[in-house]
């Protein structure tokens, strides 16, 4: 995700959700066969969302095998694009084979609510089935891999053996650093279990009710990017285990509409300026004695951020935000005593917040490599004996740390130093601070893994006319084999569309304040004298970058083939281009992004080919509530605006994500009151559709039906359609696109144009 509300990603080749639905049958007998979409070369939205996908077929969750000689990754069937199975590829020769098959193994059984849960928490797991996650043991010679809620461990010769079959399924599963033990949460409580065989124990003992052991609580797998709850030691003497407890959160009456009945939960959620679940961090044995509460300072209203063993187990680094996010402290923990200090703190710059990361690494000689905002640009610092060394400087931002090579004091890792629509994968060595190498290939935006000794990279690249490939390098960055080359020839099922795939255009404008706006556009074969309507997608929120030099959906293609316009621009707020880019929405949600967004409407009506008087705009849950603003503060600039699960309070949505950006309610709710998008619903007057998932525990149905009710008590027109049983990954149904397509097309593409016969 991620640190953010969920990003509607439009059927891109690796995040589309939907399942396959069948063509639909002629309503009347046709005398002749009419082509079919591939000999046609035109895009339908029924094939846009059936198998195989467009973009190829797409490996993830690559990791490599211990000694590297294996790369193995989860992969969808052919025929059920949604199931994934687990498959390995030898990097000595080039075969890759099926290691896990989900269906010959997998039980079949129903997850636990839990982990349906943790699921809607990570994005990319959301509506997925089969094997999606896996833990290599040390010794290279065996896999966990969790299937069906239950645990199973594959050798490499194909066998299988399950490790339990128990209801209500195991949380967070991994093999321990050493590869004696599997661990897993179950019932809220963490268990730890002999891989060699033998019963599973609970090492902790009073998870229940508001009470849970090893988990991340809410607002940590929703907005910090941590997912688990406890972490082994390298020596595996101990295991540091979180405990949280619920009690004080507010509970929360949620209903989940389906469509055969209503569900009522009684959800515990942390709204902005409500309190949070207590966190507390205990070390302990592995057979559960000898434990000790780590101290985490005197305010018990914080944020555990991370958790990390030195690499020799000697103690813990453990992140401390604060409840306002505008410092994070890095503490050294005693595991014999629980006692901490402090290393340093980061202070976020004025009118701004902290971004976590997980841009960091602990070395063996003890120093520290650090991703810190502090210049106004995420770079690189070495910190060692209590000094500070940047490594990297510039008006651009590292993104992550790939791999250190410790022998040769090498550290790998991304950035956008070259072009901040392009992601590539740079070098620096310790000794010679600022001297940057990059690895990767321009005109690509890339992503990279690295195994442990930084000697093999996995590349994951993408451009706008390729869709995602991988392949497995050296740390030169010289390519050794594909492991999916994904070319788009024949038999690619993106080959039959190629024919008639529009290039995608790049450029910039200004912002009000002088700043610089990067956009996106496909434009149908132009006609000359001829005016298009515009299809505008947005998101807008912080933490989304969304123009950049990768493949595009196709479903903008789709577009452009139906006659618009796709246009994206990243507006103030949006990340990766420093500080104070960012920081304009500090305190201040539903403004310059809104301005920038309008901006962008507003420049498109200047240029030749667009029909001013027809131009759309869609988003989905940030996007959502940027689409209600638009129209709301800037009536008359668009034809028409989709918007899709809103938050349209931002008292309703969660601590973290919230009070970073807004800061506390109960401190400065005249922010809150100027960003809500529910009373100002009634300055509509511009057609509307309105779209949310009825069980969404992320941005709750609340948020929707406030505008529908204040927009009808003031009699104003719109139209809506809500999902029965749908979260908020309703984004990635087939039935939204439709739905949306059959509006805008009547309210903005098929509409007569005044005085111009030719337009759309």
């Amino acid at each position: 995700m991620r640190p953010m509300l969920f990003v509607a990603v439009l059927l891109s080749s690796t995040a589309m959700a939907a399942d396959p639905l069948p063509q639909q049958a002629p309503t009347a007998p046709v005398t002749q066969a009419a082509p079919s979409p591939e000999a046609s070369g035109q895009l339908t939205l029924e094939r846009l969302f059936a198998s195989p996908d467009l973009g190829g077929q797409q490996p993830q969750a690559l990791g490599l095998s211990p000694d590297g000689t294996l790369l193995t990754s989860v992969r969808p069937r052919v025929d059920e694009r949604r199931r994934y199975d687990l498959w390995a590829f030898d990097t000595r020769t080039g075969q890759e084979r099926m290691l896990v098959d989900s269906k010959r193994v997998g039980s079949g059984a129903e997850l636990s609510e839990a982990e349906k849960m943790q699921r809607e928490r990570d994005r990319s797991l959301t509506g997925k089935t089969g094997i999606l996650q896996y833990d290599w043991a040390p010794d290279g010679k065996s896999i966990l891999v969790p299937l069906d809620g239950d645990l199973y461990l594959a050798s490499l010769d194909g066998n299988v053996r399950r490790l339990t079959s128990t209801p209500g399924g195991q949380l967070n599963p991994i093999i321990s650093p050493r590869g004696r033990f599997v661990s897993f949460v179950r019932d809220q409580n963490l268990f730890v279990q002999p891989l060699a065989g033998g019963e599973a124990k609970a090492i902790t003992s009073d998870g229940k009710e508001t009470v849970h052991w090893g988990e991340a609580e809410f607002v940590a797998q929703e907005e910090m990017d941590r997912r688990t709850g406890y972490w082994w030691s390298p020596d595996e003497r101990f295991v540091a285990v979180e405990r949280f407890d619920e009690k004080p959160v507010h509970v929360f009456t949620r209903a989940a509409i389906g469509a055969t009945g209503t569900r009522v939960f009684e959800q515990r959620y942390p709204a902005a300026g409500t309190p949070n679940a207590l966190v507390e961090l205990w070390v302990m044995r592995p057979d559960g004695t000898g434990k000790i509460k780590v101290d985490l300072g005197p305010s018990p209203d914080i944020y555990l951020a991370r958790v990390d063993w030195a690499p020799d187990g000697s103690g813990l680094l453990v992140q401390r935000e604060t409840r306002d996010q505008q410092r994070l402290d890095v503490l050294r923990v005693d595991p014999a005593t629980g006692k901490s200090t402090i290393l340093f703190s980061e202070k976020a710059a004025k009118k701004s917040w902290i971004n976590l990361t997980d841009a960091y690494r602990m070395l063996d000689d003890g120093s520290l490599l650090w991703r810190s905002e502090k210049s106004g640009y995420a770079h690189l610092y070495r910190f060692k004996a209590g000094k500070w060394t940047q490594l990297t400087s510039g008006d651009w931002m590292v993104t992550d740390v790939v791999g250190v090579d410790q022998a040769k004091g090498r550290v790998y890792f991304t950035g956008n130093k070259d072009d901040v629509l392009e992601q590539q994968l740079y070098a620096v060595d310790l000794a010679k601070p600022k001297v940057v190498t990059r690895i990767t290939e321009r005109g690509w935006n890339n992503g990279a893994r690295m195994d442990a000794s930084a000697t093999r990279l996995i590349v994951t690249r993408s451009n706008p006319e390729q869709p995602s490939q991988v392949y497995l390098a050296d740390a030169t960055g010289k390519r050794l084999a594909w492991v999916n080359e994904n070319a788009v020839r024949d038999g690619h099922p993106y080959y039959p569309y190629l024919a008639n795939h529009r290039p995608v255009q790049f450029g910039t404008m200004k912002a009000a304040d002088g700043s610089v706006l990067h956009w996106k556009m496909i434009t149908p074969v132009l006609e000359p004298g001829r005016k298009y309507p515009v299809f505008m997608e947005h998101y807008g929120g912080p933490g989304s970058q969304t123009v950049t030099r990768g493949w595009t959906s196709p479903f903008a293609q789709y577009l452009a083939q139906q006659g618009w316009v796709f246009f994206e621009i990243d507006n103030r707020g949006s990340p990766n281009r420093g500080v104070a880019f960012e920081s304009q929405i500090f305190h201040a949600m539903g403004s310059v992004e809104v301005d920038d967004q309008v901006a962008g409407a507003n420049y498109l009506k200047s240029l030749p080919f667009v029909d001013p008087a027809k131009v759309a705009t869609f988003g989905w849950s940030y996007g959502g509530y940027m689409t209600l603003k638009m129209l709301e503060r800037y009536p008359g600039v668009f034809a028409a605006g989709v918007s899709g699960a809103p938050v349209t309070d931002w008292q309703l949505y969660d601590t973290h994500y919230t009070e970073r950006y807004m800061g506390d309610p109960r401190v400065d709710p005249d922010a809150y009151a100027k960003s809500a998008a529910v009373a100002d619903s009634v300055k509509i007057a511009d057609p509307l559709l309105l779209m949310h998932g009825m069980a969404d525990d992320n941005v709750f149905l609340d948020n929707s039906t406030a505008v529908v009710s204040t927009m009808q008590a003031a009699d104003k027109p719109f139209e809506m359609m809500f999902y029965p049983g749908k979260t908020h990954a309703a984004a990635r149904d087939i039935h939204v696109y439709t739905t949306m397509m059959n509006f805008l097309n009547r309210t903005v593409r098929d509409k007569p144009s005044e005085g111009d016969s030719k337009q759309h």
